[in-house]
């Protein structure tokens, strides 16, 4: 009912679990899937990475209850562009849609800080036994170092302006920053930086 009742949106489908959702995806195009993590006969993690595999398809924004369920940064790694808690108020959920469809991540700084802070050792795929840290060297060769300083501050959660304050950069150039490292390290969105700023040890737990 919240989001009918915006002019802007419309639900055009729902479905039961992660076989569901990827049957009905072909046939009812949805811009944005609000996607459950545990669900009967396939997970959310699956489904998610099945729909990133198939194209531009539909964005995923991932729902978590946060103290249960660490996959939600599988997800992400998947291919979602955010993820939201299940008890957040309907303007929060609203703003989260609309950040998706356009493009950005929709993860909050300081949700990013705290949840990442909680789950980092379970992210899978990690570099952190033999050759881990020449690898991620590798990984973030690309960058300059000023654009490792800023992976660095948005893996610790802040925000563009208070980037540009810590940098004394403006926030503009913060933006122009943010979008080559997106390019060059061919990441996803805010989130993904995140994630690869501790997946590479550039910020620690």
């Amino acid at each position: 009912m919240v989001l009918d009742a915006q002019d802007d949106m419309t639900v055009v489908g729902e479905a039961g679990d992660g076989v569901a959702a990827l049957a009905a995806v072909p046939q009812v195009r949805p811009d944005v899937v609000l996607m459950d993590i545990r669900m009967p006969r396939m997970d959310g993690v699956e489904a998610t990475r099945r729909l990133s595999e198939a194209g531009d398809l539909p964005k995923v924004l991932v729902l978590t209850t946060f103290d249960l369920d660490e996959y939600a940064f599988s997800a992400l790694r998947a291919g979602a562009s955010g993820f939201l808690l299940k008890d957040a108020g309907p303007a929060e959920l609203l703003t989260a849609i609309r950040a998706v469809h356009e493009g950005d991540a929709v993860v909050a700084p300081s949700t990013t800080r705290r949840m990442l802070d909680r789950f980092a050792e379970h992210l899978p795929g990690g570099d952190d036994t033999g050759g881990g840290a020449e690898t991620a060297e590798a990984r973030l060769a690309p960058l300059t170092e000023r654009e490792r300083e800023v992976l660095v501050a948005v893996a610790r959660g802040l925000s563009n302006g208070e980037i540009a304050a810590e940098l004394f950069l403006a926030e503009a150039t913060v933006k122009t920053h943010i979008g080559r490292i997106l390019h060059k390290l061919q990441l996803r969105d805010r989130v993904h930086m995140v994630i690869t700023g501790y997946e590479t040890g550039l910020v620690g737990d």
